[in-house]
């Protein structure tokens, strides 16, 4: 299993006012599904951050999301592992499929591949 990006997701009720500020720092929005928005750096596109007013689905805004290759296999070893799922695993309409984990510090990471 492979890790293809790490985003940070901020809860925030903000989101205009987040995306005039990381513009500032070269940010551009390139995903927005209204309670999510996504701003990448046109450079370097892996570069990302994630503002999110709630999650669409799950119990929790995720601190972190994850995006590996093999979501199944990192399912199975996070429950292998007897680690905390917080939002089991599922395909979502956006074209993911993710789950949701509690790491040991209590940080919940979004794990997720791209159908």
């Amino acid at each position: 299993m492979a890790v293809r990006r790490v985003v940070p997701n901020i809860q925030s009720e903000a989101a205009q006012e987040s995306r005039e500020f990381y513009g500032l720092l070269g940010f551009e929005e390139v995903m927005n599904h209204g309670w999510i928005m996504t701003l990448a750096s046109p450079t370097r596109p892996a570069a990302q951050i994630s503002v999110m007013t709630g999650d669409k689905t799950a119990p929790v805004v995720p601190d972190i999301s994850v995006e590996v290759d093999d979501v199944d296999a990192a399912y199975a070893a996070m429950r292998a592992s007897g680690a905390e799922i917080v939002h089991p695993l599922q395909d979502e309409e956006w074209g993911v499929r993710r789950f949701f984990v509690r790491d040991p510090s209590g940080r919940v990471v979004n794990v997720l591949s791209h159908r």
